[in-house]
């Protein structure tokens, strides 16, 4: 079972949300995260899975809601631990994600994703708009969806 929860900037929960991210997104990349990079998250809107089912609070999924105007926000760094992946951890991320942000007054959600994960967001009803680009060396599409 999975508790669901927003995650304050600097926090423990914080920081190994950014160690799931890195194992998932940066590290067969070969990137990292910089300082000045996780200091821009400071204003994000941090979300959090946590694997209750063990007794302990173990980070299961994360992402990022970033907002880019009034009404829009942008879903980035999304990440299911490599465990767990294959068993609706993400699509109840996205689930949580987008109450939020219809609860917080937005009407779409954007993002860039990967392209082999277009399939996944397409289930959830995204669509991409536009080409397709490179993004920290790999191919991306920008993908939207109306919440209201």
């Amino acid at each position: 079972m999975l508790d669901f929860r927003i995650i304050e900037y600097g926090s423990c929960d914080y920081h190994d949300m950014v160690a799931l991210r890195d194992e998932v997104l940066r590290k067969p990349l070969g990137l990292t995260f910089s300082d000045e990079y996780l200091r821009q998250e400071m204003n994000d809107i941090l979300i959090g899975g946590f694997d209750t089912a063990t007794g302990n609070t173990t980070i299961a999924g994360c992402c990022i809601l970033t907002p880019v105007s009034d009404t829009t926000v942008q879903l980035r760094q999304m990440a299911v631990s490599p465990a767990l992946q294959g068993k609706g951890i993400g699509r109840d991320i996205i689930a949580f994600a987008e109450q939020y942000a219809v609860s917080n007054h937005f009407n779409e959600l954007i993002m860039h994703a990967r392209k082999e994960a277009t399939g996944f967001y397409r289930k959830l009803g995204y669509e991409i708009h536009g080409e397709e680009f490179t993004e920290v060396g790999i191919a991306h599409f920008e993908m939207k969806k109306t919440l209201i």
